[in-house]
Protein backbone atom coordinates (compact mmCIF):
# COMPACT_ATOMS: atom_id res chain seq x y z
CA UNK A 1 0.00 0.00 0.00
CA UNK A 2 2.91 2.61 0.02
CA UNK A 3 2.69 2.84 -3.76
CA UNK A 4 1.08 5.87 -4.82
CA UNK A 5 -0.05 5.95 -8.42
CA UNK A 6 0.64 8.54 -10.11
CA UNK A 7 -2.00 9.95 -12.43
CA UNK A 8 -0.61 11.49 -15.72
CA UNK A 9 -2.46 14.80 -16.41
CA UNK A 10 -3.76 15.56 -20.24
CA UNK A 11 -1.98 17.59 -22.20
CA UNK A 12 -3.95 19.08 -25.47
CA UNK A 13 -3.29 21.33 -27.71
CA UNK A 14 -5.61 23.97 -28.85
CA UNK A 15 -6.16 27.51 -30.41
CA UNK A 16 -6.19 30.48 -27.84
CA UNK A 17 -10.21 32.38 -29.61
CA UNK A 18 -10.32 34.89 -26.04
CA UNK A 19 -7.79 37.09 -24.12
CA UNK A 20 -10.15 39.28 -22.33
CA UNK A 21 -10.07 38.24 -18.87
CA UNK A 22 -6.55 38.32 -16.29
CA UNK A 23 -4.85 35.69 -15.91
CA UNK A 24 -7.29 33.37 -18.13
CA UNK A 25 -7.18 32.31 -21.63
CA UNK A 26 -9.89 30.38 -23.36
CA UNK A 27 -8.57 27.76 -25.86
CA UNK A 28 -10.41 26.16 -28.19
CA UNK A 29 -9.67 22.23 -28.91
CA UNK A 30 -10.43 20.10 -31.96
CA UNK A 31 -11.00 16.50 -32.47
CA UNK A 32 -12.42 14.53 -35.10
CA UNK A 33 -14.60 11.78 -34.68
CA UNK A 34 -16.06 9.04 -36.80
CA UNK A 35 -19.21 9.46 -37.86
CA UNK A 36 -21.17 5.82 -36.52
CA UNK A 37 -23.20 4.74 -39.64
CA UNK A 38 -21.24 7.10 -42.41
CA UNK A 39 -17.78 6.70 -41.47
CA UNK A 40 -17.15 10.48 -42.35
CA UNK A 41 -15.02 12.07 -40.32
CA UNK A 42 -16.41 15.36 -38.01
CA UNK A 43 -14.70 17.96 -36.42
CA UNK A 44 -15.60 18.39 -33.19
CA UNK A 45 -14.77 21.15 -30.65
CA UNK A 46 -14.83 22.19 -26.77
CA UNK A 47 -13.84 25.58 -25.30
CA UNK A 48 -11.65 25.43 -22.11
CA UNK A 49 -10.46 28.11 -19.80
CA UNK A 50 -6.90 28.01 -18.89
CA UNK A 51 -4.74 30.01 -16.29
CA UNK A 52 -2.04 32.41 -18.02
CA UNK A 53 -0.09 33.08 -15.17
CA UNK A 54 1.55 35.85 -17.14
CA UNK A 55 -0.76 36.73 -19.73
CA UNK A 56 1.67 35.90 -22.80
CA UNK A 57 -1.23 34.64 -25.10
CA UNK A 58 -2.84 36.50 -28.01
CA UNK A 59 -5.84 35.57 -30.01
CA UNK A 60 -4.76 32.89 -32.60
CA UNK A 61 -1.75 31.34 -30.42
CA UNK A 62 -1.74 27.73 -30.71
CA UNK A 63 -1.25 27.00 -26.89
CA UNK A 64 -0.46 23.75 -25.18
CA UNK A 65 -3.04 23.17 -22.43
CA UNK A 66 -2.22 21.04 -19.22
CA UNK A 67 -5.28 19.46 -17.02
CA UNK A 68 -4.56 20.99 -13.36
CA UNK A 69 -7.02 21.05 -10.18
CA UNK A 70 -10.35 22.97 -10.10
CA UNK A 71 -8.56 27.12 -10.57
CA UNK A 72 -11.97 28.10 -10.26
CA UNK A 73 -15.86 27.42 -11.55
CA UNK A 74 -14.83 27.01 -14.66
CA UNK A 75 -10.91 27.04 -14.71
CA UNK A 76 -9.54 23.50 -14.95
CA UNK A 77 -6.59 23.63 -16.92
CA UNK A 78 -3.44 25.63 -17.14
CA UNK A 79 -1.52 26.91 -19.87
CA UNK A 80 1.94 24.50 -20.47
CA UNK A 81 3.73 26.11 -23.26
CA UNK A 82 2.83 28.83 -26.79
CA UNK A 83 3.95 26.07 -29.50
CA UNK A 84 3.52 28.87 -32.57
CA UNK A 85 2.88 33.04 -32.27
CA UNK A 86 -0.18 34.29 -34.21
CA UNK A 87 2.46 36.38 -35.50
CA UNK A 88 4.22 33.67 -37.43
CA UNK A 89 7.36 33.53 -35.43
CA UNK A 90 7.89 30.12 -33.07
CA UNK A 91 7.74 30.35 -29.37
CA UNK A 92 10.42 28.72 -27.93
Amino acid sequence: MSEMSVRKNRVVSGVVVSTRMDKTVVVRIERQVKHPIYGKYIRRSAKVSAHDENNDCNVGDVVSVVETRPLSKTKSWRLESIDKSASGEDAE
